[in-house]
């Protein structure tokens, strides 16, 4: 603490590490909605959030975990899963009359590839308008999981196949067929929405 008669207290959440108000500022000087990623080491959750004074307002919202109801059954943290989460946040935001947002990333680093640009990418393949740099997002092999299918085809030995994929083994989740799964959950996304809103 500083030491002296007179220092800055600041906002609660810049003392934490929650928000940074400049880069906030900026984004909401769009007046347009924010495309919000958060992840953990296990899930993903994007939204649709507008401004109010009084707070926040969420009006579209996607978590990983809704993915096992669609017949996932792979990891809910990985590249393939959130950009399902993006293809079903876009979709869901068009179904609500959202065509264009801004990307808000939070206090996460913006890495090149990264899962936060995987649910862009889902988002822009919805149909969802948000402005972005051509080379940030991952590339479409990644996207579907060809990644993760190619590196347990590497491990030939059965011991170190259960070693890296051990949640897989459990739900039968075979990582050969991540990229035909990818398909088949998009397929159930847009099935569901255009019934909810058909």
């Amino acid at each position: 603490m500083r030491k002296g008669n007179i220092y800055t207290v600041y906002f609660r959440r810049k003392r934490k590490g929650f928000t940074n108000y400049r880069k906030r500022l900026k984004i909401l000087t769009s007046k347009k909605p924010r495309l919000v990623v958060r992840k953990s080491l296990k899930n993903i959750q994007a939204n649709i959030i507008e401004y109010n004074q009084k707070g926040d307002i969420v009006k579209v919202t996607c978590h990983s975990s809704v993915l096992k109801k669609l017949g996932w059954n792979y990891g809910t943290g990985n590249l393939p899963a959130a950009y399902l989460v993006g293809f079903m946040l876009g979709t869901k935001a068009k179904a609500s009359n959202f065509k264009d947002a801004v990307f808000d990333i939070g206090i996460n680093k913006s890495v090149k590839g990264s899962r936060v640009y995987a649910v862009l990418a889902g988002a822009l393949d919805a149909g969802l308008k948000v402005p972005y740099g051509d080379d940030i997002l991952p590339d479409k092999d990644r996207l579907s999981g060809k990644h993760i299918a190619g590196y347990a085809q590497k491990l030939k030995n059965e011991d170190m196949l259960k070693k890296q994929f051990g949640s897989y083994v459990k739900s039968n989740a075979d990582p050969d067929n991540i990229a035909k799964k990818v398909e088949e959950v998009k397929g159930k996304i847009k099935n569901i929405i255009m019934v909810k809103n058909g």
